[in-house]
């Protein structure tokens, strides 16, 4: 699961596209970083110098306030999608497969191991139902490292370029979903409340029925309503709340969210430097392909985050040596 203005993006489709991918094994995660492909992640910058929040003479902040605080907690969270990169941690998939009437059928756990190969953040499932892998699934997952070190190792030139420029485009649209979002809703000031110890503003947005896209994938937007809790200090989305007021249809028959999914996801403060996912909650029943129907809810839990160090060099499958 990605991190806000980027996150947001994902749960527009999270239900449809999300499951189908939990649905089939994990990604391979690297067991290193390349030698020259670490970013170091910067300092977070002040952004009350830019976002005039003097409220009026009631208290209250106008509604061109409120955008502009969510267009930069927003901006800063694209940001921060890239200066994950720098991490590698542990995260903890819990899904529980419901019946129609809303009863637990099945459990899996799910525990990951992200880091990066060569600029491309990744993931090997380490444990199932809180057990380590046995020798034979450790090993495919091994395996698939190793295909992907083989295949970064061997990139053109050409191709990196590619890669890059296309990643550089998901940023920009990243910046420009941003905008969409904050001319989609309507937002109101409900108050403030502490989250992980630390004060936010609370703010409740409702779409607007004048609201007209301009990208393909903002047409979701008047769908849900939400709440996000901004860190006061930072200006970082620091939770959200969301919520499908009505049922949602991808493609023909690609696949349909059904009214009611919730997503919940809640970050914090890594390193004084960067605020990355701590908890994400869901509920969801959709539909793919007019085949496969998925009720669940769930949690994926986020820990042991770690920067790298920009010494560290793939040796081999599974190794890492770092110099002194």
């Amino acid at each position: 699961m990605k991190s806000c203005a980027a996150i947001f993006a994902v749960c527009l489709l999270i239900c449809c596209t999300a499951l189908a991918q939990n649905s089939s094994p994990g990604s391979p995660a690297s067991a290193v970083e390349s030698k020259d492909g670490i970013s170091t992640a910067t300092q977070l910058t002040t952004p009350a110098e830019h976002v005039d929040l003097t409220p009026d003479a009631t208290g209250k902040l106008s509604q061109e306030q409120m955008q502009n605080l969510f267009r930069a907690a927003a901006e800063k969270d694209v940001e921060n999608e890239k200066r994950q990169r720098d991490y590698t941690y542990i995260e903890r998939e819990v899904q529980n497969n419901l019946d129609g009437n809303g009863n637990n059928k099945s459990t899996e756990i799910k525990t990951y191991e992200i880091l990066e190969i060569y600029g491309e953040q990744v993931q090997r499932l380490i444990e199932k139902d809180d057990k380590a892998l046995n020798s034979k699934d450790a090993a495919k997952e091994e395996e698939k490292i190793q295909k992907i070190i083989d295949k970064r190792k061997n990139e053109s030139e050409e191709a990196r370029k590619k890669r890059q420029e296309k990643e550089a485009k998901e940023r920009e649209d990243g910046f420009k979903f941003v905008h969409e979002i904050a001319d989609a809703y309507d937002f109101k000031l409900v108050g403030t409340e502490q989250v992980n110890d630390r004060e936010a503003w609370v703010i409740d947005g409702e779409p607007r029925s004048d609201f007209v896209p301009h990208m393909k994938q903002s047409k979701f937007l008047t769908k849900f309503r939400g709440r996000v809790w901004i860190d006061k200090s930072d200006l970082q989305l620091a939770k959200m709340d969301i919520t499908a007021i009505d049922n949602i249809s991808v493609g023909l028959f690609l696949a349909r969210l059904h009214k009611g999914a919730r997503i919940t996801i809640e970050q914090v403060r890594v390193n004084d430097e960067v605020w990355l996912p701590r908890r994400v909650t869901y509920k969801v029943e959709a539909r793919i392909a007019l085949l496969k129907g998925f009720n669940v809810d769930g949690e994926q839990t986020y820990r042991d985050y770690k920067k790298f160090r920009t010494s560290s060099r793939i040796i081999g499958m599974g190794e890492i040596q770092e110099s002194k």
